[in-house]
């Protein structure tokens, strides 16, 4: 990894609904907003992946409600809240509507983005997501070794497991020296509130054929944290959409080929 993206930009902040957004911005062009994923904030964005995004586009990085710097608010945490968040950013950043890319769980509130406020779309990557409900495909044990990706203090090697292949780390057993570390850890019952909003999410299983944005679903095919499986659904149930897979990687994907997955969601949001 390159350098912290603490260092990057001047932080940013909105006013949306009940809360303060915290915001990060890059680049020119037609929008791009990314919704980061469970108990991960805008830091853990591979600064390769976004400075390529960011050659042809304003790439726009946030932290989700309580995460981060982002304030907390009064309503309730749940992935419909979320994506009402992210409806409330892209208004009040002055934009009629965006590119939306959602990783892992942010794929989750991207879908529901688009399910509630189509108008905020303009094209859609899932990346690592799923529909949610009992529909979706979910390892055993995923949730419990995700709780301690935000202590700085965990075995890396560990959490490492839920983001890449075990061969690929194999072929790059030093990689967890150089990688990100978060600039500061959230508070636990923060963590507990949104890992309850994703496990009492309903799921947009029933309304994924409604979806009528063009949307990309991009997986890795040895992702243990959101089995591959998850993708297919999402390419089934959605009316033209585009699946892509890359071959040996993980949940992790945006940090073992982060110019490559770029240069794919760069091809689909620039195509007529």
């Amino acid at each position: 990894m390159s350098e912290s993206f603490c260092e990057l930009r001047p932080l940013e902040r909105v006013k949306a609904g009940d809360i303060e957004i915290a915001y990060k911005s890059f680049g020119s062009g037609e929008p791009l907003v990314m919704i980061t994923g469970y108990i991960a904030t805008m830091e853990l964005w591979d600064p390769l992946f976004v400075r390529t995004l960011a050659e042809d586009h304003m790439v726009v990085i946030f932290d989700n409600r309580g995460t981060g710097e982002t304030t907390g608010g009064t309503a309730e945490w749940t992935i419909d809240q979320f994506a009402d968040d992210t409806a409330g950013l892209i208004e009040a950043l002055g934009l009629q509507k965006a590119n939306v890319l959602g990783w892992s769980m942010g794929g989750d509130i991207a879908l529901g983005l688009a399910v509630r406020h189509p108008d905020k779309v303009s094209k859609l990557v899932v990346y690592a997501g799923d529909c949610g409900g009992p529909e979706k495909v979910d390892p055993p044990g995923y949730l419990e070794i995700l709780k301690e990706y935000r202590d700085v203090h965990a075995h890396f090697k560990r959490i490492f497991a839920t983001l890449f292949p075990g061969e690929w780390m194999e072929e790059h057993p030093d990689y967890w020296k150089s990688f990100q570390v978060p600039c500061q850890v959230d508070n636990p019952l923060d963590i507990i509130r949104q890992n309850n909003a994703y496990k009492k999410w309903p799921g947009v299983y029933r309304e994924l054929s409604d979806i009528r944005v063009p949307v990309l679903v991009v997986t890795g095919d040895e992702d243990l944290s959101t089995p591959p499986e998850n993708a297919d659904i999402l390419a089934e149930r959605i009316s033209g959409a585009r699946l892509v897979r890359f071959a040996g990687a993980g949940h992790g994907l945006q940090y073992q080929y982060p110019k490559e997955f770029a240069k794919v969601v760069a091809r689909f949001l620039d195509a007529p």
